[in-house]
C-alpha cells in the first residue's frame, strides 16, 4: 500500500461538514442506507451501481456482507444507486456523515465518482474501488477481473465457433455496454483484438446506455430490419444486453438464431445456453472478489497494511481469472464452483434441455 490510512481524531461533526464541503451537497441532499448490526465496532460503506445486473444483489451484496460478519461486528452501510451517477455522491454522502471508516465503490460513472474519493480522502476515509476502476483521487485498494481478457474470450469463442462452421467471414453485430463503465471499454478493447485478427465482418456496433436490455433489443431490432440474414453473430458485453439482443431475435422469428455471447454467468443466460438461444457466457468468481474487498476493507478500517499482487495506475490491485462457459462446460464451472446448482438450471421448463446436455 502507498501509505497507511489512519483518521484522525475529528469527530463526526468536523467529517460531515468536511465531506459536504468535498461534494458540494447540502444536509438536505442525505439519503438513507441499509445497514447491518455491528455499529460500535466500525462502518465499511458498500456502494454499488444499479440493480439492472442482477449479479449484484444475488452475489456481490450479500457475499461482502457475510465475509465481513465472519470478520468481526462491523457494520455495513448499503446502497444501490440504480444507475445514477447523482444518486450515488449522495449515498456516498450519507454513508461518509454516518461515520463510515472504508468506502467500497462500484462507481456508476468512473470519471463522476473522483468527487466522492476526494470527499473520502478529505475525511481520511479510504476508498476500495471495486470492479470499476474510479478515474482519479487517491484509491486504497482495486479489485476486479482481467476485463480486456473478459472481451477476448467472448470474441474467441464467438470467432472459434463460427470458424468450425465454415462462416468465419460472416457478419456481426457487436453490443457494447454502458459508455460510462470503464470497464465496458476494456471488455470492447479486448473483444476488438480479437475481432481485428479474424475475417469476421462487424456490421455495426453500438455502446448500450446503462447497459439497458431494452435498448439493446431496440438496436438490435433495428439493425435486423437492415442486415438480415448477414448477421451470423452478436458479440453481446454482457447477459443483459444479450436477453435484450436475444428478444429482438426471436420476435423478429429470425431461425436458426445467430451465436450471441454474453457474460455474469446470470441464471437466465446459463438456462438460455441451455437451451440453445444463447452461445455462452463469461464466469467470473464474484464470491472470490466480494470476500477479497471484505477482507482489504477490515483490514484498512483495523489500520493495517495490505498488499497485492499488482499496481494499476499506483493502485495496489487483484485482477481475477474469468472462465468462458459454454454448454459443455457448465457442470464444470457454475455447477462445480456452486455458483448454480442443478436444481437452480434445471427447472420444469428446462429438463429436456438439462438431460440433452448432460446436466443432472
Amino acid at each position: 500500500m502507498r501509505a497507511p490510512w489512519r483518521r484522525g481524531p475529528r469527530s463526526l461533526a468536523q467529517r460531515a461538514l468536511v465531506v459536504l464541503a468535498a461534494l458540494g451537497l447540502t444536509a438536505a441532499s442525505l439519503t438513507g442506507c441499509g445497514t447491518t448490526a455491528g455499529d460500535d465496532a466500525g462502518k465499511i460503506a458498500l456502494l454499488l451501481p444499479d440493480a439492472k445486473t442482477a449479479r449484484y444483489e444475488t452475489f456481490d451484496r450479500p457475499m461482502f456482507e457475510r465475509r465481513v460478519a465472519e470478520l468481526g461486528p462491523y457494520a455495513v452501510l448499503y446502497s444501490n444507486a440504480d444507475q445514477d451517477a447523482a444518486t450515488q455522491q449522495q449515498q456516498a454522502e450519507s454513508a461518509l456523515t454516518a461515520g463510515a471508516d472504508v468506502l467500497v465503490l462500484d462507481p456508476v460513472d468512473a470519471r463522476a465518482a473522483v468527487t466522492i474519493v476526494s470527499a473520502a480522502n478529505a475525511a481520511g476515509v479510504p476508498v476500495i474501488s471495486y470492479d470499476r476502476l474510479i478515474a482519479g483521487g487517491d484509491i486504497a485498494y482495486y479489485v476486479s477481473f482481467d476485463n480486456e481478457q473478459v472481451g477476448a474470450l467472448q470474441a474467441s469463442q464467438l470467432v472459434g465457433a463460427l470458424e468450425a462452421d465454415g462462416r468465419g467471414s460472416a457478419g456481426i453485430l457487436v453490443v457494447n455496454g454502458s459508455p460510462t463503465d470503464p470497464n465496458a471499454a476494456r471488455f470492447s478493447e479486448g473483444a476488438q483484438s480479437v475481432l481485428d485478427t479474424s475475417d469476421l465482418r462487424v456490421l455495426a456496433e453500438y455502446d448500450t446506455p446503462d447497459w439497458s436490455p431494452d435498448k439493446a433489443q431496440e438496436w438490435v431490432a433495428s439493425q435486423l430490419a437492415q442486415h438480415g440474414d448477414e448477421i451470423a453473430g452478436i458479440y453481446a458485453a454482457n447477459d443483459g444486453t444479450a436477453s435484450g439482443a436475444i428478444a429482438a431475435l426471436k420476435a423478429a422469428n429470425i431461425t436458426p438464431l445467430p451465436l450471441v455471447t454474453g457474460q455474469d454467468a446470470e441464471l437466465s443466460a446459463i438456462q438460455r445456453i441451455v437451451s440453445g438461444d444463447q452461445f455462452m457466457t463469461v464466469y467470473k468468481a464474484i464470491k472470490e472478489q466480494a470476500e477479497l474487498a471484505a477482507e482489504v476493507a477490515v483490514a484498512l478500517l483495523r489500520g493495517e497494511e495490505v498488499t497485492a499482487p499488482l499496481k494499476i495506475d499506483g493502485i495496489p490491485s487483484t485482477l481475477l481469472e474469468p472462465v468462458a462457459v459454454t454448454v459443455g462446460n457448465i457442470m464444470d464451472t457454475v455447477v462445480a464452483d456452486g455458483f448454480w446448482s442443478v436444481q437452480d438450471i434445471c427447472t420444469p421448463a428446462y429438463a429436456d434441455a438439462c438431460a440433452a446436455a448432460g446436466i443432472r
